[in-house]
């Protein structure tokens, strides 16, 4: 049986990103978002916390190497690929020690890689650490129409709201690959790449705790607190020493089959209680 991304319940496990300088951004992780650092080797080390994983290899400063998405059984990711496979989705191979044998790995309009499999059984659970799983995933794009095309039409997310801009040009494309309001999303700019990723503290209170912890170690908000207009959620933003943006968010809407939002592109938009960071 064929699962479109939503039926299959697809989320968002970990993130591998490069930087020039592994040691000291894998320090930042453990400092700001609360993980412990395994270092396999003086060229990849894992940082982990309650439902967060960040992968970190010697290279580009803020570049995404990949993303791993994560499917809840093995008969689920089968009828993904499947699906895929319909849709004339170009598969490889992908191996790694998270996931079981039959991981796969796909690419987008954008060359960004993303790679979907089942996690293995002796996959550790991180329980110390503040609560905020890894949610989601933002790029930056030069055309979000394919991208909007690609994952709807090929992966099978849905499009749960769409910032359009005056002309009707789209400046921003939010997707989900299951009841979540997005899991990727795309934001219209003059480069490519990763614009930001995110992770779930749940509600109010637990952003407050996030942001006690990072006045204690002398972290500053680079925006925020605020409240997106499409999916409703409050969030914080900091930077990493290498400049990747990091949302902390709360209460994000669930969806579950409504129609498509249009939402004009305005500060307002971006942020209903203030001053927001445009892309384009």
């Amino acid at each position: 049986m064929m699962l479109t991304g939503v039926q299959a319940d697809l989320y968002l496990h970990h993130l591998e990103i490069q930087s020039n300088n592994p040691d000291n951004l894998a320090k930042f992780y453990s400092t700001a978002m609360n993980m412990q650092i395994n270092k396999i080797t003086n060229q990849k080390i894992i940082c982990n916390g309650p439902s967060r994983k960040i992968i970190i290899t010697q290279g580009h400063n803020k570049t995404l190497s990949y993303a791993g998405m994560v499917c809840r059984s093995e008969k689920n990711l089968i009828g993904f690929r499947k699906f895929l496979v319909m849709n004339q989705v170009s598969i490889k191979q992908f191996k790694s020690e998270i996931y079981k044998t039959g991981s796969f790995s796909i690419q987008d309009p954008d060359d960004n890689i993303i790679c979907f499999g089942v996690l293995n059984d002796n996959e550790k659970l991180y329980s110390e650490g503040i609560n905020g799983p890894l949610q989601h995933l933002t790029f930056a794009s030069e055309n979000v129409e394919a991208f909007q095309n690609f994952y709807e039409k090929k992966l099978g997310f849905d499009v749960t709201d769409r910032v359009v801009k005056s002309d009707g040009k789209l400046a921003t494309c939010f997707t989900t690959s299951n009841h979540e309001h997005h899991t990727i999303a795309c934001f219209k700019s003059v480069k490519k790449g990763m614009d930001h990723h995110s992770y779930e503290a749940g509600e109010w209170n637990h952003i407050k705790t996030w942001c006690d912890h990072l006045a204690s170690h002398d972290i500053q908000l680079m925006w925020g607190p605020g409240r997106h207009g499409p999916g409703n959620n409050l969030f914080i933003f900091i930077e990493d020493i290498d400049g990747n943006w990091i949302e902390i968010s709360a209460e994000l809407e669930t969806v579950h089959g409504r129609p498509t939002k249009n939402w004009p592109q305005s500060e307002r938009t971006l942020n209903l209680w203030g001053k927001a960071i445009l892309r384009s």
